[in-house]
C-alpha cells in the first residue's frame, strides 16, 4: 500500500510517496510554497498517486477541496516521524520557517508537551535567512560562513528588526560578518534549547 505525506510548509511544501508494508520511500519532492499553496501542491502531486493521503503543516486543510485527504497536526506528523524513524527519540526540536516546536515524547511515542513560538519569526529559519542573505551569499552556505567565525560577539535581541540592528552596529564597529554570523546562530541555538528545556530533559 502506498501512502502520501504532504508537508504544505510556510515556506516549502514537502510530498513523500511511501510503501507501508516496508517502510521504504517511493518518491520525494519538494517546491517553494510561494503565494498560490493549492496550485504548488496540485504541481508536485502530477502523475502520482496513493492508496491514503495525509496532510499537514500550517497549509494542511487547503487541499481538502482538491484531494481526498485527512489532515494531522504537525505536532503529531513530528511524533509518528520521529517514532518510526528513531523509537528511542524523546525530544523532538523543530526550527522551521515561522515557528520553532521543542516536544517531548513519552515511553509510548505520544506527544507528552510542546511548545510553540508563534508570534513571531524570532529564533526560526526565516530569522536566519533574512540576516543570512544580508552576510552570506548564497543563503546554502550561512551555516559554514558562520563556522569560520570566532566566539565572542553576542546578539542580545530576537527580534528580527532589533537583530538587524544590533548587526549593523556590529559590522560598523568592525567586527568581522563571520563572527556576527555565529553570534545570530548562537542566539537561535540558546533559545531553542531554553524551549527544549521547558517541555523535555530527558531521553535522546
Amino acid at each position: 500500500m502506498a501512502v502520501c505525506g504532504i508537508d504544505v510548509g510556510s515556506r516549502t511544501i514537502k510530498v513523500v510517496f511511501m510503501d507501508t508494508d516496508t517502510k521504504r520511500i517511493l518518491e520525494f519532492r519538494k517546491v517553494e510554497t510561494t503565494y498560490t499553496p493549492v496550485d504548488q501542491c496540485l504541481k508536485i502531486l502530477n502523475g502520482l498517486a496513493a492508496e491514503r493521503t495525509v496532510t499537514t503543516g500550517y497549509g494542511r486543510k487547503l487541499l481538502q477541496e482538491h484531494v481526498n485527504s485527512e489532515s494531522i497536526t504537525e505536532i503529531l506528523a513530528h511524533a509518528l516521524g520521529a517514532g518510526l524513524v528513531f523509537p528511542e527519540c524523546r525530544s523532538v526540536l523543530d526550527i522551521g520557517g515561522q515557528d520553532t516546536k521543542a516536544i517531548s515524547l513519552d515511553s509510548s511515542g505520544r506527544v507528552a508537551k510542546f511548545e510553540m513560538n508563534d508570534r513571531c519569526a524570532a529564533g526560526t529559519g526565516k530569522f536566519l535567512g533574512i540576516h543570512g542573505h544580508k552576510l552570506s551569499d548564497p543563503i546554502e552556505k550561512f551555516g559554514d560562513f558562520a563556522l569560520e567565525g570566532n566566539r565572542g560577539l553576542s546578539i542580545n535581541s530576537m527580534c528580527t528588526v532589533f537583530a538587524e540592528s544590533e548587526a549593523t552596529s556590529l559590522m560598523a564597529r568592525g567586527h568581522k560578518p563571520q563572527d556576527i554570523a555565529l553570534a545570530l546562530h548562537q542566539s537561535v541555538v540558546k533559545r531553542s534549547l531554553s524551549m527544549l528545556k521547558r517541555v523535555s530533559v530527558n531521553g535522546p
